[in-house]
């Protein structure tokens, strides 16, 4: 504790001041008079009443008691991302405790450490603003950041806490001294994606613009470097470019569905890290134009379905016909009044067959519409890897189903053939009662119907229609009330109807793909029948499978990684065992892992996945890529420790830069001293002495005051005494 005594001059008058006044007048008029008149002595007179008077007044000394205050100054720490660069976190945080053992009396250290809790880059001014707004002004002595020169809001003048204003206006500057985890300057080279589009047409190419910087002493523009490109974690292309320089890469769009593209740059020689000379793209790989061929073999109530869902996706380019007379049936109602165009088989059936996505026959009876050659084009169309999807009523079985044509090879059932039939009536094939569809267990894993809205959580059992009336019943899809019955059947059924047969099968042939629905009645969930169903949700992801969406395939596999965890998910139909997934990171090490069922159909696994770079998830038959997302990608968009930043800062505010080294267990931390530095030495050159000075601030607090009379009483009566004495021996001369 260091006291100071302050004295000072001040009055504690023994009569009121207006009697004081008073008298100091007529004692005035009184001498003025004297002299006016030639008396002798008056001044002496004077002189006698002048010490009455002051000592009247009170005059004392007083003493003040302050003590010192210690300033302190700010150490700001810096622990952000980029500082897990070699040992600079481990050589910052031992030269912060060394700091703290070498404060001197009179002089405080507040450590604060920064992290990375905000994206943006490293902000040490912020920091430095905020944690000396705790700080009395008149203590605060100035700041130290022990950092690798990297922040993003490096101001264009003194920042205002080192530069406070006092009561007089100055601005005495405070000193701001920066202490760097490492030896010197040092050089990186880094990629960057300038422009990436987040979808692409398969098939075509994908523009990418990127460019390469070097930074730091000994770099130039210009330098030849590599960028490799990998897509998926396949074959790799090299692209030569020039650093300095922005660059497009065009990239072929091989596969629907999200493209995962690895770049990476080829090193610099001594750069001080790798991390971010690479970078991963997503791009969604999308069909330029869904083109869906729908014929109606009558009008009917599922039209408006199809037409409604279809149409609402503005992907798809949806060409539909519906058959109002077929050719052998002549009523006598003219051409023009039936029909706008004729059906033009030969064109779709023939000329542009290959050319839609997808083939919908909703309730189609032949009755010589299509000749043997166009149901060979479809069936071909199907085995070349075309999707068709055939919705069966009634005509199913008449004498004109497609089912006995070539089309029926790719047909994954059959349906006995009838008599004609009323049919609103069972008989055979057809049958007419309510039921309610039920999933399968095939059903209940498929990614086409697992999790439907509204799924019964397990089968229910038919009721006729005169034992129990219809009735809306919670947790179950509302009824239909016509249905075929096949005899045979093959693929995957994941509906069932009446008394359990197959009502909805999937199936593969050869390259392409085929749906069968064995009722023409989903219409009804659409009109909400007794709690209705989720006839749209369904209808959109058949015709998607049938186009070969990546996300329906029934047998997958699927990575992702967030918040550092790489989760994988393996979708399979088989209820046998899976096998093993083996995990590669970016740096080609491996690992294996089991998979854990969490639902039918689905089982999933986990582990931490940090490293930046492409990860791939193989169980020896699919294989699955993830990238992590930088959570602040500004944070790693430069490495190099410099001083470049923040040099100006420090040498507006008369502050030092100093280098730590690069021992983390003995860093080459300066001294502190105080008040070897004035306050206000702008723009001074930061020194070189390996010491860090602040300025004496003199902050202090008053502890004690007293009062001492200036004049004593024995001495004023002196005093008196021999000027009056004086002035009467004047007098009498």
């Amino acid at each position: 504790m260091i006291v100071t005594f302050i004295h000072s001059l001040g009055f504690a008058p023994l009569l009121p001041r207006w009697l004081l006044l008073i008298l100091t007048g007529l004692c005035a008029i009184a001498v003025m008079a004297g002299l006016a008149a030639h008396i002798r002595g008056t001044l002496l007179r004077g002189l006698a009443a002048t010490v009455v008077l002051l000592w009247l007044s009170g005059p004392q000394t007083l003493h003040e008691t302050h003590r010192d205050l210690p300033e302190t100054a700010l150490v700001i720490v810096d622990q952000t991302d980029s500082m897990s660069i070699r040992n600079r976190a481990a050589i910052s945080r031992a030269a912060a405790r060394i700091l703290g053992e070498r404060a001197r009396d009179g002089l405080a250290l507040r450590v604060v450490t920064i992290h990375g809790e905000r994206t943006g880059g490293t902000h040490l001014f912020d920091a430095l603003s905020q944690a000396a707004a705790d700080i009395p002004p008149e203590q605060f002595a100035g700041a130290v950041m022990i950092t690798d020169g990297q922040t993003q809001d490096v101001p264009n003048d003194i920042p205002e806490r080192l530069a406070p204003r006092d009561e007089h206006g100055t601005i005495p500057t405070l000193p701001l001294h920066v202490l760097l985890a490492g030896h010197g300057e040092e050089t990186d080279r880094r990629l960057r994606i300038l422009q990436a589009p987040p979808y692409a047409i398969v098939g075509q190419t994908a523009s990418l613009r990127v460019q390469v910087d070097d930074l730091g002493p000994g770099t130039h523009p210009g330098t030849q470097a590599t960028v490799t490109l990998t897509q998926d974690g396949g074959d790799k292309l090299e692209v030569p470019v020039q650093t300095g320089m922005p660059q497009d890469i065009s990239l072929p769009v091989s596969h629907p569905g999200e493209i995962l593209v690895g770049l990476s740059v080829s090193a610099l020689p001594g750069e001080v890290s790798t991390v971010n000379n690479q970078n991963v793209v997503s791009i969604n790989g999308v069909r330029d134009r869904l083109r869906v061929l729908l014929v109606s073999g009558t009008p009917n109530q599922g039209e408006r379905v199809w037409r409604r869902l279809l149409k609402a996706d503005p992907s798809v380019d949806l060409v539909h016909f519906t058959i109002l007379r077929p050719p052998d049936k002549d009523d006598g109602t003219p051409m023009s009044d039936l029909a706008l165009i004729a059906f033009p088989v030969q064109e779709l059936f023939q000329n542009k067959i290959g050319q839609f996505d997808l083939i919908i026959l909703d309730g189609f009876e032949n009755r010589h519409i299509l000749p043997p050659v166009y149901l060979r084009n479809i069936a071909r169309y199907v085995r070349r890897g075309g999707g068709l999807f055939l919705i069966a009523g009634p005509e199913f079985t008449g004498p004109n189903s497609l089912q006995d044509t070539v089309v029926g090879d790719v047909l994954p059932a059959h349906v006995p053939s009838l008599a004609p039939v009323d049919p609103m009536e069972s008989s055979g094939g057809i049958v007419v009662r309510r039921f309610r569809p039920q999933l399968t267990d095939e059903g209940r894993r498929h990614p086409v119907t697992a999790e439907l809205p509204g799924a019964p959580p397990h089968a229910s059992v038919d009721v006729p229609d005169q034992l129990t009336p219809a009735r809306e019943i919670p947790g179950e899809w509302g009824p239909w009330y016509r249905a075929l019955r096949p005899d045979s059947s093959h693929g995957e059924t994941l509906m069932s109807g009446p008394d359990k047969s197959p009502l909805l099968i999937l199936d593969h042939v050869d390259q392409g793909r085929v749906a069968l629905l064995l009722s023409d009645q989903i219409w009804l969930w659409s009109r909400g029948e007794y709690g209705g169903g989720p006839q749209a949700e369904l209808l959109r992801r058949i015709s998607h499978w049938l186009m070969k969406e990546p996300d329906l395939e029934e047998e997958r596999l699927e990575a992702r990684i967030s918040d550092g965890t790489l989760t994988i998910t393996r979708h399979s139909e088989t209820a046998a065992a899976l096998p093993a997934i083996t995990v590669t990171a970016p740096d080609g090490a491996k690992i294996s892992l089991q998979l854990h069922q969490i639902s039918p159909g689905v089982s999933q696994t986990q582990t931490a996945a940090a490293q930046p770079g492409i990860w791939q998830a193989d169980d020896g038959t699919h294989r699955a890529f993830a990238a992590p997302k930088l959570t602040d990608p500004q944070e790693f968009a430069d490495l190099r420790l410099t001083a470049s930043h923040v040099a100006s800062v420090v040498a507006r505010t008369g502050g030092e830069i100093g280098w730590l080294g690069d021992n983390p267990d003995k860093p080459e931390v300066p001294a502190l001293q105080i008040g070897t530095v004035p306050a206000g030495t702008m723009n001074s050159a930061p020194v070189t002495s390996g010491t860090f000075s602040f300025p004496q601030r003199h902050a202090h607090v008053l502890t004690g005051t007293s009062a001492t009379p200036l004049l004593p009483a024995w001495l004023i009566l002196m005093l008196a005494v021999l000027a009056l004495g004086s002035g009467w021996y004047r007098e009498s001369r």
